[in-house]
């Protein structure tokens, strides 16, 4: 079986970005950025039908696209300018682009008007939306809530020397709140760096999120009770008391009904993106993309 060309990946489905954001953004920034060179134009090794874009561009884009690797950098800005480079010479052909105002182009909502008069809108119906429901029952629930107390024994996070003492009180007071766990209020009042400590250390209830991740992921692990070692959290290291978890309770259809229908909106509206790409890769070859991509993988 012959094996179909590449697809140009455009945006991920649960991207922030709308399509013609993600393809058409900064286009126009730092036109006197990327490398230079001895007096000659940057090397061009990509290609969209008969238009170069340059190494210098694709400089330019990766401050857009930062990765681990700067080959997956390079490889993911050099995506969106092809991507970006077929959208536009097809808005040109169809006549989208006014010869008057050719040199002054807002591109992002040049593409947008583009994708809306090429693509059809496909919103599910209420039967679609209800069989994802049902298949997807556990991803519906309300946030789980966790209500503990904390001390915390503060150390900023580029002191060693701080962050091991605090290491050693917090494991030294939880020694004697097993032992006398009615003290933990006092302990609060008198060593901890937070606010809370004028409570008894009493945070109330907390949902995924409204900490700061280390701490968060954390504390959610916990069972109820006292935590057996201080928690370490960029602030320092927590003497931690869960009192109460709650798991999210599920919920109803109704209550998911809209949320659904975006999602699967999107999800169908990204499909039929990447389909009308590749139809373009037809009408407009590309050239040096794929050896580009391979250098990141």
């Amino acid at each position: 079986m012959t094996a179909l060309p590449r697809i140009l990946p455009i945006t991920v489905i649960d991207s922030n970005q709308p399509v013609p954001a993600e393809a058409g953004h900064h286009h126009g920034a730092a036109e006197g950025e990327g490398p230079r060179t001895l007096g000659r134009p940057a090397p061009c090794l990509l290609f969209v039908n008969e238009v170069a874009i340059s190494e210098a561009e694709i400089a330019r884009e990766m401050l857009f696209h930062r990765a681990m690797r700067p080959e997956q950098s390079r490889a993911d800005a050099a995506t969106a300018l092809v991507v970006r480079e077929l959208l536009r010479l097809e808005a040109t052909r169809l006549g989208l682009v006014p010869d008057d105002d050719a040199d002054v182009i807002d591109e992002e909502r040049l593409i947008e008007q583009l994708l809306d008069s090429e693509l059809q809108a496909r919103v599910p119906d209420d039967d679609a939306c209800l069989r994802y429901y049902e298949q997807n029952r556990d991803r519906f629930r309300a946030p789980d809530r966790i209500q503990l107390r904390h001390i915390l024994l503060a150390a900023p996070a580029d002191d060693v020397t701080g962050r091991l003492k605090a290491q050693a009180q917090g494991e030294a007071m939880i020694l004697e709140l097993k032992a006398q766990p009615h003290l933990f209020a006092d302990l609060a009042l008198r060593h901890s760096h937070c606010p809370s400590r004028d409570q008894g250390g009493a945070l109330g209830w907390l949902q995924r999120g409204q900490t700061t991740p280390e701490f968060d992921r954390q504390v959610f692990r916990l069972r109820q009770g006292l935590a057996g070692f201080p928690v370490e959290s960029r602030w320092g290291h927590h003497v931690v008391s869960v009192d109460a978890l709650e798991t999210g309770a599920a919920l109803e259809f109704d209550a998911v009904h809209e949320q659904i229908r975006d999602y699967l909106e999107l999800q169908v509206r990204q499909r039929d993106v990447q389909t009308y790409l590749f139809s373009l890769q037809e009408r407009y070859p590309v050239r040096g993309l794929d050896e580009i991509q391979a250098q990141a993988e």
